[in-house]
């Protein structure tokens, strides 16, 4: 059976829709619907009924797509444990939210490797959604993130949180922050419904930015205001650039550790998960003494 037959299964599952399937596989609508075909044809079964009111799972369709998750996993497992004979080590893929990289990265990797020295790591940073979709493939083995998509196939755990602060190059009251120069914080998938609840006045900019390096970047080239995290709030004191906002509400970010459920008790996943938690127990403790100095 073709893994390409399966890949499209699960995305019609959540599409509903042959041609948005077809779009986000970069394909012909005939050739999903030659696939799943094909796939019915290779199970005997019939998987989907097809209307006006749209496509939906026939009973054994539903009772397939577990299957077919795990099939799809197996199949990258096995992908990357045939490259790790070839190269002689076992390759480790992390994945890590790009804002959470600046974070005691450094001392992550070292922790990492001084458990596993005959491992071999490759660590990416990237966004919530597309780890969480790795997770699930298995082009994955472990993600630290914010935003985690749930999945049947995924187990997360909160490692801790994140604070961000506002800071300005204008003003250092809130009432006093103009909208027109305002850049809307867009860190997590989560961030734009937590910012307007807090911050209603200033939810509709007509910038906003995802990352906090280059928000870090353009209030030093730009100025304005907005959230940057604690650390780099701090910096931008220091150098004078920025004025906190001491009375803008601060935003705490939970950072989350996620790994295929059917890894959650290996033996290297489970020393991963007690690296992060350590690591980020020991970050939160540093944070609070630098408030304290």
């Amino acid at each position: 059976m073709q893994i390409a037959l399966i890949e499209t299964f699960l995305d019609l599952c959540e599409t509903r829709s042959f041609n948005r399937t077809a779009d986000r596989l970069g394909v012909t609508q005939s050739t999903v619907s030659g696939r799943m075909k094909a796939l019915e044809k290779a199970l005997g079964q019939r998987l989907f009924v097809r209307s006006r009111a749209g496509t939906e799972l026939t009973t054994e369709g539903l009772r397939f797509v577990p299957h077919a998750r795990t099939l799809r996993h197996n199949w990258t497992e096995a992908r990357h444990a045939i490259r790790d004979l070839a190269s002689g080590a076992v390759t480790v893929r992390v994945g890590i939210q790009a804002d959470l990289v600046g974070i005691h990265f450094s001392d992550l990797i070292n922790d990492f490797r001084a458990v596993l020295p005959e491992a071999s790591f490759l660590f990416e940073a990237d966004y919530s959604a597309q780890m969480s979709a790795d997770l699930a493939t298995g082009n994955e083995d472990i993600a630290i993130l914010f935003t985690p998509r749930f999945h049947p196939d995924l187990y997360f755990e909160t490692l801790g949180e994140v604070a961000y602060l506002m800071v300005s190059t204008e003003t250092d009251r809130l009432e006093a922050v103009r909208a027109d120069t305002y850049i809307t914080p867009h860190f997590s998938d989560a961030l734009p419904q937590i910012h307007a609840k807090l911050l209603p006045r200033l939810a509709r900019g007509s910038l906003s930015i995802g990352q906090n390096a280059a928000m870090v970047s353009l209030l030093e080239t730009m100025g304005g205001t907005s959230y940057v995290m604690s650390d780099s709030a701090l910096a931008l004191q220091r150098a004078g650039t920025c004025r906190l906002v001491a009375d803008a509400p601060p935003i705490a970010l939970p950072v989350y550790a996620g790994v295929h459920i059917r890894n959650r008790q290996r033996p290297l996943h489970r020393r991963l998960l007690q690296i992060l938690r350590a690591r980020f127990r020991a970050g939160e403790r540093q944070t609070a003494q630098r408030r304290l100095r």
